[in-house]
This record gives C-alpha cells, structure tokens and sequence, in this order.
C-alpha cells in the first residue's frame, strides 16, 4: 500500500506556508514569497545582513533559506559574491511553461482518475472563491492582484491535489512558483480577459466530469497562452538589478498570465 503524503516525499508549499517550524522555515517562506511577488526583483544582491534585519531573523537562518531557495531556482549562489534573486529570460519563461504543462497536465489526469467526492468539492470551492473576485478585479485590478494570485494558485492546486504523488505536486509547485514570478515582474493586471474566466470553468467542469482529454487540453492552452502574454511584455524590458517593477504599457493591456 502507498504511504500517505505524511510519511514520504516533498511537503506541499500548504504545509511549509503554515506556521513555521523552525527560524529558517519563516526565513524561507517570507524570501520566496518576495521573490515570486516581485518585490525582491531578479538580479537583486541578497545579502544576508540586510536580509537579517529586514525580516528579524537570525543570519544563521537567513542562510539556510538562501541555500533552499538556490535548490527551487529563485535564488542563484555565484561563488565569493553571494547570493542573488534569479535572473529572467525569455527562453527560461518557455522552459517552465513547457515543463509546467507536462507536469500540471499529468498531475490533473491522475486526479480525474483517482479523485473522490473531497477533491470535486475542493475544485469547485477554489473555483467559487476565484470567480467572486472577478467584479473586485474589474474595479481595482492593482488593488486585487495580491489576492487573485492566492486564489488562482489554490484552484490550479486543487485540480492537481489527487494525483496521489507528493514528487509530482512538488514539481508543479515549483514551477507555478516561476510562472507567477514571471507573470509579477511584467504583467501589471490592468484587467483580466474574458477568456480566463471561461477556461477556468471549461477546466472545473470537465475535471468535475471525468473529461480528461479536455480537461487536459484546456488546461495546456491555459498555461500557454498565458506565458506567451508574458513573453510579448518581456520583449526589451527586462528588470535591472534593484529596479522597481516592470508595468505593462497602459495601451495595451494583457491578461494574467495562467
């Protein structure tokens, strides 16, 4: 009989964004999550002091983050000159989504086939979630982007959920970690398209019914097209070392990125 995901594997990032367990635990968290926001852009210097005092957090811990956050591809180790925020690239961006589609695409298929009644209801409640936000971001984009993030990674993790393969959800975590951080750098919400909404509820609907091919399909072209819109924006704009983010032009707005 396969162990249960408490006794083999990778924690999910559900469990290691709880409350942490150890200093370098919170050090890890609280650094990815700048990191994938943005707001620690590609190319910064992480220098461990500074990092110790912005977060209140020991240097000893500090580094320990630093090291895990090498090993997942959002920082890189340069020998004697430290640590830094990973770089961008446009053929980086294609290489997760190509690699996020195969893995995300196999997680869902695994989970239309092995999912129970705990896991339908966990697609459509993360879907409820999502879609109530939909007037807020219509409003205030900017002012909603922070939580349209938290309730999109929640329903792609979701449909993933019971694939039954704490290695396979770890790599999508992953790599939703380097799209969102793609999509943060250089898309700037200024709406959401139609589009995204209904290919949200083509992929609830058909996981709900056991439709994998389109599920699947879906689900690929969501992935996409949405690395693509970030790509389009990425063209001759990528972020300085230490620059505020990058925005898209008010004349051409782009959807999210998914």
């Amino acid at each position: 009989m396969r162990a249960s995901r408490e006794e083999w594997g990778p924690k999910s990032h559900a469990v290691r964004n709880g409350a942490p367990k150890t200093l370098a635990d919170g050090a890890f968290q609280r650094i990815r999550a700048d990191i994938v926001k943005g707001t620690l852009k590609p190319g910064e210097k992480l220098k461990p002091d500074r990092l110790s005092a912005r977060y209140g957090i020991g240097l000893s811990p500090v580094r320990e983050a630093l090291s895990r956050l090498a090993s997942d591809g959002l920082a890189v180790a340069e020998g004697q000159r430290g640590f830094f925020v990973a770089p961008v690239s446009a053929g980086e961006l294609e290489d997760v989504a190509d690699l996020r589609i195969t893995f995300s695409v196999l997680a869902l298929e695994r989970s239309i086939k092995a999912g129970d009644e705990a896991w339908e209801a966990g697609i459509v409640s993360a879907y409820y979630q999502l879609n109530k936000l939909v007037k807020h971001m219509k409003a205030s984009p900017a002012a909603y982007a922070d939580e349209w993030e938290r309730r999109n990674r929640a329903f792609h993790a979701a449909l993933e959920g019971a694939c039954n393969s704490p290695w396979l959800l770890h790599m999508c975590e992953i790599l939703y970690d380097q799209s969102e951080r793609y999509r943060r750098n250089f898309v700037a919400y200024p709406k959401i398209e139609p589009r995204i909404y209904e290919e949200h509820r083509v992929i609830m609907e058909a996981a709900l019914a056991r439709d994998a091919k389109t599920a699947c399909r879906v689900l690929a072209d969501h992935i996409r097209r949405g690395a693509e819109a970030t790509r389009r924006l990425m063209n001759g704009k990528s972020p300085a070392r230490g620059a505020r983010a990058m925005r898209a032009p008010a004349r051409a707005p782009q959807s999210l990125a998914r």
